[in-house]
């Protein structure tokens, strides 16, 4: 089981199916904490392939989100709704910086207003290439590709 609240948690995958699990798990970790005064932001960071897209597709799952979860790669981000009655969040927003060639092209998308709002979730694909704009808070998701399905998921816990 994903835990929020521990510093640092070290996963092993099997399966796409696996690596969606944690990323639902993790979502339902996170709706149980109330919203503090900002945004809660995941940075994942790992190789092509490495698994971020698939993790955030059971993240959403976890968050009730319905629909289909796409890598934002040409758009570089998307806004989805989170249901009233479900929890205190209400947005998840899908960033992927892949494209990006300076941290400072994503704050003409509202960058510093989403990041500060608590109702908020905020999810960063290619985070490392933004990481001197992230704020000091944050869920660090590491991807490494051990084989071809088979993945290593390294979670640190930078709020607590």
């Amino acid at each position: 089981m994903v835990q929020v609240n521990k510093q640092s948690l070290e996963r092993i995958t099997n399966s796409p199916e696996e690596t969606e699990r944690i990323g639902e798990e993790l979502a339902k970790k996170i709706l149980s904490h109330r919203p503090e005064s900002e945004a809660v932001l995941l940075s994942l960071e790992g190789e092509l392939g490495g698994g971020k897209t698939t993790f955030l597709k059971g993240f959403a799952r976890g968050l009730k989100i319905k629909q289909m979860i796409k890598s934002p790669t040409f758009v570089i981000m998307k806004k989805y709704l989170i249901a009233k009655n479900f929890s205190c969040f209400r947005r998840f927003y899908h960033f992927d910086c892949y494209r990006i060639s300076q941290a400072e092209e994503i704050l003409t998308l509202g960058w510093e207003k989403i990041i500060k709002d608590p109702e908020n979730i905020v999810a960063v694909e290619w985070a490392d290439k933004i990481k001197r704009i992230l704020p000091e808070k944050y869920i660090q998701i590491t991807f490494k590709i051990l084989d071809k399905n088979k993945r290593k998921i390294s979670i640190i816990n930078k709020i607590a």
